[in-house]
This record gives C-alpha cells, sequence and structure tokens, in this order.
C-alpha cells in the first residue's frame, strides 16, 4: 500500500520529482559540488556573499557541478536558480555563478531584479576578464572569488554602499617584473599597507583577508591561514526569486 502511495505521488507531481533528482540541495551561498575550492578560499567567499546580501538584500550564489551531463548549461542554470528560488519572491535580486567542470563551461545567471545593473554584455566582460583566464589555468577558486568581487562591487555600487573595502580581484596576466627580479614593487606596496592596517582597529578586523588576497595578488595558492567549516548555516539568500535567462557563459 506505501508503495502505491509513493508511486502515486511521483506520477501525480512528475515535475517536482524529476526537479529534486536533477539538482543537488543548496548547502549555503557556496556550493562546491566538484571540490575544486580550498577550503580557506571557500569561507571568504561564503563572508562576501553574506555581507553582500546583508548590505544589498542580493543573494549571489556559487556552484562547481562535477557533471550536468546532456543539459544545456543556460538551461540548467536558469532551471536550477528557480529551484533554489535565489533571491526574494517578487525582488529576484540574485546572481548565480555555475561552474561545470567536466564540460568546462561557466554561467553567470542573473535575477530579474538586478539584470538593468548586471546586462548580459557586463557579465561577459566580467567572465571574460576576471575568470576565465584563471578557470583555464585550473585556478577555480581564485577564478570564482575574482566574480563574486567584480559581481558584488556593480550591486554595492548601485546600491550606494561598499562592501568588503580588503577585497581586490586578481588580474590574470601581468607585466612589469618578474618573479626573479623580486615581483617589482606590489610585494613592497602590500606588506606598507598590512603595518598601516594594523594600526586601525578595522584593519585589524580585515587583516586574515588581506593576507589572502595578498597571495592572490602575487599570483600564489590560496594555500592555507582560514579555516573552514560553517559556511551554510543561517544564509537566508533563497526565498523563491526567479530569473528570465539574463547573464552570460563561457568555455575554458
Amino acid at each position: 500500500m506505501a508503495l502505491m502511495f509513493a508511486v502515486l505521488a511521483v506520477y501525480t507531481h512528475p515535475a517536482s520529482a524529476i526537479a529534486q533528482e536533477k539538482f543537488p540541495r543548496p548547502r549555503g551561498p557556496i556550493n562546491d559540488f566538484a571540490g575544486v575550492i580550498p577550503a580557506n578560499v571557500e569561507s571568504a567567499m561564503d563572508s562576501l556573499s553574506r555581507e553582500i546580501l546583508q548590505k544589498t538584500q542580493t543573494s549571489v550564489v556559487v556552484v562547481t557541478i562535477k557533471s550536468i551531463e546532456d543539459n544545456d548549461p543556460a538551461t540548467y542554470a536558469n532551471e536550477l536558480y528557480e529551484n533554489w528560488g535565489i533571491g526574494k519572491k517578487g525582488q529576484d535580486k540574485g546572481v548565480l555563478i555555475l561552474l561545470a567542470l567536466q564540460e568546462r563551461r561557466v554561467r553567470i545567471e542573473t535575477g530579474y531584479g538586478v539584470e538593468g545593473i548586471l546586462p548580459d554584455g557586463l557579465v561577459g566582460s566580467i567572465l571574460d576578464q576576471y575568470i576565465v583566464p584563471l578557470l583555464k589555468k585550473g585556478d577555480y577558486g581564485t577564478g570564482l572569488f575574482n566574480g563574486m568581487v567584480a559581481v558584488g562591487q556593480v550591486i554595492a555600487k548601485d546600491a550606494g554602499v561598499t562592501i568588503g573595502e580588503g577585497y581586490q580581484r586578481t588580474m590574470p596576466t601581468r607585466t612589469g617584473y618578474s618573479r626573479k627580479r623580486g615581483g617589482g614593487i606590489f610585494p613592497l606596496l602590500f606588506l606598507l599597507f598590512l603595518v598601516f592596517s594594523m594600526f586601525s582597529r578595522r584593519g585589524r578586523g580585515m587583516l586574515p583577508l588581506l593576507l589572502l588576497m595578498g597571495v592572490a595578488g602575487r599570483g600564489g595558492s590560496f594555500g592555507g591561514g582560514f579555516g573552514g567549516g560553517g559556511f551554510s548555516g543561517g544564509f537566508g539568500g533563497f526565498g523563491g526569486g526567479l530569473s528570465g535567462g539574463g547573464g552570460a557563459g563561457r568555455g575554458f
């Protein structure tokens, strides 16, 4: 009898059952199902997403998937966005950054509420300049973090607020001095900035993040120094938001 009711339920609500099988459950703002984001980077991304949500009421969610199989990346991103309900219902202020590892595709999907400030062309430029070059090198954590910072800065500017003053995007290519010549003037300037920051209460609070971004700015890896865990608790960015398919996608 129980089996009959289960079959009847699936038959009565086939779309819901298929959606539950097709999409994983959200863990929080950062959902690294492919396992490609170092824990320390994920922690910083988590903090940034929560800050953006608190100050602008806009949800920025990152998802990595090992494979989307035979699904079209744009369609998958749009359906995942709707399935999770990114952003508040009626406001639809949300952004989904989706990485499909096996297909080597990345897409930024925008909700109805942010399409005006994040048009498709601008989203494409963010992908081209700050995300794709690093994904090609296999530096998935830095690339996705770059995308979050770039998107977050646009959202924050429109809202008239500032977010994470210590965050900076890592440029994928560099010119000038090489590492053999000491890395140029950047290390010295960064060291002076750290010393200056330590003399203020706010600066001391930002010190761990500054250290993280300093490593990224020199082209290094995010190797240690930040604790992981607790990524999903209390994130209120899933409230029934919708996307009309705006955004852009790229291969890498």
